[in-house]
């Protein structure tokens, strides 16, 4: 009995370890193309100008110590084995962190936030987790109790976002450059440049403009590509170690970093910002955490990716000690530690990689402001999700072509490995910064560890990580400037919409109509109301939005049903389907007005198709079926609905046209299973050519107010879904300070006008469509 019951669990450990060892074979051609290619340009960018060429090994085996404790204690350490659990829920990258500290100290600067969305799935926090100190207490209190200190977490989560761009724009200019720079040693000195950046250019075009075929149709090819680098790498160092310097391996002893800095002093620090290129792409293990898993992850790179980089950089070093006299050889740097009969090969795969981790840091890039407009901190863009499997694999094709020109632009200006690698050095430390910061509260606030652990993980990796930063920082003026002004631009751009959008809801929240208003309008207006749905788009998740008592006033008809519709965003990375509505009623039922909150996560693809008006319709239909009821509060009374998608036994609505029923519709055919399944339909309407009806399961038995509140649904239905969307114009307001009224009037209102509309806004018909122009002055 014991072997019977052993067999299945073994089984279904090999299929967990199976489906285990998959991602981590697919997590190479996604995450380390990056990390991968980083030996095409540490030592050439190290060894550039700031360090004097010696007759002796000392300097090289100093970078080679620095750049092994460097992958060690950064890559390996910090993030493999810290940083990557503290996911959430299962989401990685410097959002995932601020969204965290979101749930745990209230500190969310979204002004939509409601209690209802405490109860989603994803948003519970770890009850089982013992109490905070008092230090943590402390520390939760004040954060929620100063907007200042919020802020400034909203701030430092919007640097090393735009960090993330830059490094997105820096990374495959430098890793597609070095790949190309193998040509040096096959054409003249007179031609190589101009070939190299041509090539170049060519390459990254080429790149670009295959981005809206989409990842998933070339991703098999990925992950070969980088194992074959990989090896490649690792198969060229083991072979110069053996056969130039077998004692290379003296040079991991951390007494060479102590006698390279003695010996070079200043020279040394500078050069210290082409060594950190070694770690560009650490980043992409915890940000892409999201599309495997961590052990996955850690399995990847513990096993292949470090041990083949540390054979690859110390099999450069091993070359290097004994051609160290020839100056040359500096200037060309990895090719030539590559035996001239493999050279060309070796190219090619080189290329093949540097494509492969370009291609993954922009398809990061695209994630990272699909998050920041799902945050209200990016102006809208047209989001094209190129995979219908696969949620993450997303496509925006303003921002590519975006990159791609900035990106030619600094391959073209630069044309040189050491200031392409002091902007790409530069952003990669302050994305690193960034998060060590916030993992240091995440770890009193979240984890609810000591505070003196936070302190201890900041203390360590921060003073690391800040002695890059300030020899990154030293070379401003030699390529470093680029990653601060293009990060400047971003957070101006970031800074301004969310400005924008806070003080527009703020306006919102303060001119607000009562719904005691709405409903005295009746008698002393002559409110009439029409046959049809009336969908109003609103920021509010409660009261009546001020543009529409703006429209009623000036137009006073609506249609027999309302329904105040709410998309807005949560901080967390995903809700569940059957979570996503959040149902409520305006008034009394008699009325006919409700609400509909839709909500999604920062790493959700919003729903802007035909099913989208269905489900609505359905949602509110259930709601009306299961009971709901209003309440004083607006929290009180919203109620989470299920759609047919993820709700079968809820409530369905079928359409047909009257030709296609007399010819047998396969809808009514649907229908009738259903009622034979135990479900009695609604009596359909017959006095319209389009027919709409509803089909309600039998249990629980609905009251005869709620079946004719459905019947009316489903006639207004039936007349068509009107769309009642806002065009607002935002204005400073008279008095507002000079700042004020640039960010506003110039800045927020310029990126409005030329920044992409809500995807409902462009789905629906232009025919339904009703819009409202107000102005407000904030």
């Amino acid at each position: 009995m014991d072997l019977e019951s052993g067999f299945p669990q073994n089984h279904s450990k090999r299929e967990s370890w199976r489906a285990v060892l998959t991602l981590a074979y697919q997590s190479l051609g996604v995450v380390y193309g990056d990390l991968s290619t980083s030996p095409l340009y540490v030592y050439k960018s190290t060894f550039a100008e700031d360090i004097e060429h010696s007759e002796t090994n000392e300097e090289i085996f100093g970078v080679l110590s620095f750049v092994f404790w460097t992958l060690t204690l950064v890559p390996l350490l910090k993030y493999v084995f810290i940083v990557l659990n503290a996911d959430d829920n299962g989401e990685g990258g410097t959002f995932a962190l601020y969204s965290l500290l979101c749930r745990y100290a209230r500190v969310s600067s979204l002004p939509s936030c409601q209690l209802a969305d405490e109860e989603l799935s994803f948003y519970k926090k770890d009850m089982s987790s013992p109490a905070h100190s008092s230090v943590g207490s402390r520390l939760k209190s004040t954060l929620e109790r100063h907007r200042v200190l919020q802020r400034f977490l909203l701030v430092l989560a919007l640097v090393g976002a735009c960090m993330v761009i830059g490094d997105g724009i820096l990374s495959p200019a430098i890793s597609v450059f070095s790949a190309v720079s193998g040509l040096e040693l096959a054409i003249s000195k007179e031609h190589n440049k101009y070939i190299e950046v041509s090539v170049a250019c060519l390459i990254l075009i080429v790149l670009f403009s295959l981005q809206h075929y989409g990842t998933h149709r070339v991703g098999f090819l990925f992950a070969p590509v980088v194992i074959t680098w990989l090896l490649c790498i690792s198969a060229i160092g083991l072979y110069n170690i053996i056969h130039w310097n077998p004692r290379v391996y003296q040079a991991l002893s951390p007494h060479y970093m102590y006698k390279f800095l003695k010996k070079t002093q200043r020279g040394g620090w500078m050069s210290l910002g082409g060594i950190l290129l070694c770690i560009t792409g650490s980043e992409a293990m915890f940000a892409d955490l999201g599309h495997f898993s961590q052990l996955s992850i850690q399995i990847a790179f513990t096993c292949l990716v470090y041990p083949s980089l540390v054979l690859a950089y110390m099999g450069q070093a091993a070359y290097m000690s004994q051609h160290h006299i020839i100056e040359s050889n500096y200037r060309i740097g990895f090719y030539i530690s590559v035996p001239e009969k493999l050279r060309w090969p070796v190219l090619v795969i080189a290329i093949l990689a540097a494509v492969v981790g370009s291609q993954a840091i922009i398809t990061g890039t695209f994630s990272i402001i699909k998050q920041c407009s799902s945050l209200g901190c990016f102006p809208g863009v047209k989001i094209v999700h190129t995979s219908s499997k696969i949620h993450g694999q997303i496509y925006i094709p303003e921002i590519n072509w975006t990159l791609m020109i900035l990106c030619l632009a600094v391959t073209i200006g630069f044309r040189d490995t050491k200031r392409l690698g002091n902007a790409s050095g530069l952003a990669v430390i302050t994305v690193m910064l960034v998060t060590t910061c916030l993992m240091s509260l995440v770890i009193v606030l979240c984890w609810h560890q000591s505070v003196f652990v936070a302190i201890g993980f900041v203390v360590f990796f921060g003073a690391i990580e800040a002695l890059y930063f300030s020899a990154s920082l030293i070379k401003f003026l030699e390529g470093a400037w680029v990653p601060i002004a293009m990060a400047f631009v971003f957070m101006m751009v970031m800074c301004a919409w969310h400005y924008g959008l806070l003080k527009k809801y703020e306006f919102d929240v303060q001119n607000k109509v009562s719904v005691d208003w709405l409903l005295g309008l009746g008698p002393t207006l002559g409110i009439v109301r029409v046959n049809g749905i009336g969908l109003i788009h609103t920021e509010l998740v409660a009261g009546i939005p001020a543009i529409f008592s703006h429209f009623v006033t000036n137009l006073p008809a609506f249609h027999r049903v309302l329904v105040f519709l709410c998309v807005k965003s949560v901080p967390i990375p995903h809700v569940k389907n059957e979570e996503r509505f959040l149902v409520g009623r305006i008034g009394p039922r008699e009325y006919r007005m409700y609400r509909c909150i839709v909500r999604y996560g920062y790493r959700d693809a919003h729903k802007d198709d035909s099913h989208f008006e269905n489900d609505l319709i359905c949602s509110v239909a259930e709601f009306i079926r299961a009971g709901g009821n209003g309440g004083p509060d607006p929290d009180e009374r919203m109620a989470v609905v299920g759609t047919p998608s993820t709700y079968p036994s809820g409530v369905h609505v079928y359409e047909h046209d009257e030709n296609d029923r007399r010819e047998g519709n396969p809808s009514s055919s649907s229908s009738s299973s259903t009622s034979s399944l135990g479900a009695s339909e609604l009596r359909e309407i017959t006095t319209a050519r389009k027919r709409v009806r509803f089909v309600v399961p039998e249990s629980p038995r609905i009251d005869r107010a709620a079946r004719a509140e459905l019947r009316e649904l489903m006639e207004a239905r039936e007349a068509g879904v009107a769309y009642i969307l806002g065009h607002s114009y935002v204005q400073a307001k008279h008095g507002s300070s000079l700042v004020k009224k640039i960010v506003i009037n110039f800045g927020y209102e310029f990126l409005r006008r030329n920044s992409r509309r809500p995807g409902y806004a462009l789905s629906v018909p232009h025919a339904s469509t009703l819009e409202v122009g107000m102005v407000y002055n904030v």
